[in-house]
C-alpha cells in the first residue's frame, strides 16, 4: 500500500476587538467588535491567500482526476466572516467541496478553549459547527480537529461519543516516546483513529519556507519531495502535514513562490508511485492502527512547549478565562441571543493568545499575529469587553427579577 500523504489546512479568523474599547465604554457602548478592521483583514487575506490558493487546488484537482485529496477545517467565526465580508471566498470553498476530493472537518464553532474549560460548551460548539458544515458544504464531518490541535484522552473519548471516526493531534515527542507520528494510533479506551501531525515536515513549509536565515532557503517542491520519499521508502503508512492555510499567500507571500510550491507539490504527488494524497477520513478507513496511544496531558500545536501555555500561561490569561466561563450558566439561561452571541465571540482562543507574555522565538510568533502593541494592551481591551458582557448580563437578570 502506498504511503498516504494527508494535507490538512486550518482556516480561522477571529472577531477582533476594537483597540479603543476602553474602561469608559463598559456598560455604555456594547459594540466592541471591530468590524472595520475585520473586514479589511478578511479582504486582504482573501486576495492574498484564500482565493488564489483555492484556485491552485481546484485546478490541480481538475487536472489530476481522483489524485488530489485534501482536507480543511474552517472555524465558525471564519465562516461567519466569509458570509459578512467576502462571500466569494465561501463560494470558492463550496466549489472545492463539489469536486468530491475535499474533506471538511469539524471543530469548535468559536475556535475556543471550551474543551479545557467547559465540556458542555465544548459539545454544544462542536454540534453547531458540524451542522453548519453539513449545511454549507453538503458533508457531515466524520473527522474531528480541536482548536489549535488541543488534545488528550478525554477529548478523544468525547469525539467518539459525538460519532466521529477519527481525530487529529500534534505529534508531540514527549508523548510519543519511541513511537513515530507516521503511523495511525487508537486513543486510550476508544475505537476511533488518531492521526498525528509530523510537525518537522509541516513546519518546513509553514514556518521556514521564506526564512532567510534557514540554511535550505529557498525550499523547492522537488527538494520537499525528497523528504517525503525518504519516509515513504521506509514503508510508513501515513504522513500528516497540518498547517494554517494562510501559510499560502499571507504568512509567506506569493512573490516568494509559496503558491507555486503548493501547485508543484500537488502535481508531483499526483504522479508519484509510492505515495498518494488522502483525506483523514480515507486514512482512517484504509490504514490499520499500530496500537493504543495514551495521552493524559493536554497537548497542542502551539509554541515549543506544545501545551496550553500559549493561552493559559499567565495570570492575565487565567483571570479572563475564569471570569468568562463563570458566566456560562447565567448567559445561556438568559436566552438573550445577542448576549450569547457576544459572549461566545469572546470565547475565541485568539483573545487569550494575544495576552501571552513569552519571549524569544515563541514571543515573536505571538507578536506577529497580535494586533496589539503589547500583551497588556490585549488583556485590558479583552477584560473591558468581558466586563461589558457581565454588566449586560446583570441588567438582564435584574429586569427578569423585577
Amino acid at each position: 500500500m502506498k504511503t498516504a500523504v494527508c494535507f490538512y489546512f486550518q482556516v480561522h479568523q477571529p472577531f477582533r476587538l476594537r483597540k479603543d474599547y476602553d474602561f469608559f465604554s463598559i456598560g455604555k457602548n456594547h459594540n466592541f467588535i471591530d468590524h472595520t478592521s475585520n473586514r479589511q483583514i478578511m479582504e486582504k487575506i482573501a486576495k492574498n491567500c484564500y482565493l488564489p490558493a483555492n484556485k491552485v487546488l481546484l485546478e490541480a484537482i481538475k487536472k489530476n482526476p481522483g489524485k488530489i485529496n485534501i482536507s480543511f477545517s474552517i472555524s465558525g467565526t471564519a465562516l461567519e466572516q466569509f458570509e459578512l465580508y467576502t462571500p466569494e471566498v465561501l463560494e470558492s470553498f463550496q466549489e472545492l467541496a463539489q469536486t468530491g476530493n475535499v474533506e471538511f472537518l469539524a471543530e469548535t464553532w468559536h475556535h475556543s478553549l471550551a474543551s479545557v474549560l467547559s465540556e458542555n460548551e465544548f459539545v454544544e460548539q462542536v454540534k453547531l459547527h458540524r451542522d453548519k458544515i453539513q449545511k454549507v458544504f453538503g458533508q457531515k464531518p466524520t473527522t474531528f480537529r480541536n482548536t489549535e490541535l488541543i488534545y488528550n484522552n478525554r477529548i478523544a473519548t468525547i469525539a467518539e461519543q459525538l460519532g466521529f471516526t477519527a481525530t487529529l493531534a500534534e505529534g508531540v515527542d514527549k508523548m510519543l516516546g519511541w513511537r513515530s507520528p507516521n503511523f495511525i494510533y487508537t486513543p486510550k479506551d476508544t475505537n476511533i483513529a488518531l492521526l498525528l501531525k509530523n510537525y518537522k515536515l509541516s513546519d518546513e513549509i509553514a514556518f521556514r519556507f521564506s526564512n532567510k536565515f534557514w540554511r535550505e532557503k529557498p525550499l523547492t517542491a522537488a527538494e520537499y519531495m525528497t523528504y517525503l520519499e525518504k519516509l515513504s521508502s521506509r514503508k510508513v503508512p501515513y504522513i500528516g502535514l497540518f498547517m494554517d492555510y494562510e501559510t499560502f499567500g499571507e504568512h509567506h507571500r506569493k512573490e516568494d513562490g509559496i503558491l507555486s510550491l503548493l501547485a508543484e507539490l500537488m502535481n508531483l504527488l499526483s504522479k508519484n508511485d509510492s505515495m498518494e494524497l488522502a483525506t483523514p477520513k480515507e486514512v482512517a478507513r484504509t490504514r490499520r492502527s499500530m496500537g493504543e496511544l495514551d495521552i493524559p496531558e493536554y497537548t497542542s500545536w502551539a509554541d515549543r512547549e506544545r501545551d496550553l501555555s500559549a493561552w493559559l500561561g499567565n495570570s492575565m490569561q487565567n483571570s479572563t478565562a475564569k471570569l468568562l466561563y463563570s458566566m456560562e450558566k447565567d448567559i445561556k439561561t438568559s436566552k438573550n441571543e445577542e448576549l450569547i452571541r457576544d459572549w461566545r465571540r469572546l470565547l475565541t482562543s485568539d483573545h487569550n493568545y494575544y495576552a501571552c507574555t513569552k519571549y524569544y522565538g515563541d514571543g515573536a510568533v505571538h507578536n506577529y499575529f497580535s494586533p496589539y502593541n503589547s500583551p497588556h494592551d490585549a488583556f485590558m481591551i479583552y477584560a473591558n469587553a468581558i466586563n461589558d458582557v457581565k454588566i449586560r448580563l446583570e441588567r438582564t437578570q435584574n429586569q427578569t427579577e423585577s
